[in-house]
């Protein structure tokens, strides 16, 4: 809304100046906040556009989506106040959201999937924890002919791309890694949300309809 708003200032504004109303018009000043803000929330919309995904794996993506986000929202010398508490307002909004997150399951999907390395997403602190979690779902997995081992996956990276789909990666390296692609599957399988699915039932009843 912003944006077109934005592109289409000019001709807003020509349009009202030909009309009689009571409208409040945007100050210049208005207009650079609205400019500023969009800026902003560039990154909020490109997450929720990759999150709602359907065609990739998503919900290894949630855990850095969410750190860039957070990162996005610090707090520079240069911000004028109403930065600073939109910024204060989306970080603790952010904050409250992730309190419901499932963060055990996004957190070994994320260190399966060899885009990514855990330790860029979570706090030092709870890094460690994450593999020993691998390590203790890997016990029920079943054993195969290849003995598997507990190495962070994610290091071996160095020719990965960010396109790459994870999956197809430990498809292709499943004779290697036996029970750790089992786990991956399992794991990098889920959607990030419940946006995909939605979908379905929109498009069915407007088929039904028809």
């Amino acid at each position: 809304m912003i944006s077109r708003l934005l592109k289409n200032q000019e001709a807003v504004k020509a349009t009202l100046a030909k009309q009689k109303h009571k409208l409040t018009m945007l100050t210049t000043a208005a207009w650079d906040r609205l400019q500023r803000l969009e800026t902003l929330l560039k990154p909020c919309r490109y997450v929720t556009e990759l999150l709602g995904g359907e065609t990739y794996v998503s919900c290894s993506v949630v855990l850095p989506a969410l750190r860039h986000l957070t990162r996005t929202m610090e707090v520079s010398d240069d911000d004028p106040a109403y930065v600073v508490r939109f910024k204060a307002a989306f970080k603790k909004d952010l904050s409250q959201r992730q309190d419901a997150l499932n963060h055990g399951w996004l957190r070994v999907a994320t260190a399966l999937d060899p885009r990514f390395k855990v330790t860029c997403c979570l706090p030092r602190g709870e890094r460690g924890g994450v593999w020993t979690s691998v390590e203790a779902l890997l016990q029920k997995e079943p054993d195969r002919a290849t003995p598997e081992p507990t190495e962070e996956p994610a290091r071996k990276r160095s020719f990965l791309l960010e396109t790459d789909c994870p999956l197809q990666w430990w498809s292709t390296h499943e004779g290697a890694h036996p029970q750790l692609s089992a786990l991956a599957r399992k794991y990098l399988g889920s959607p990030a949300t419940s946006v995909p699915c939605e979908r379905l039932f929109s498009l069915a009843e407007k088929k039904q309809n028809k």
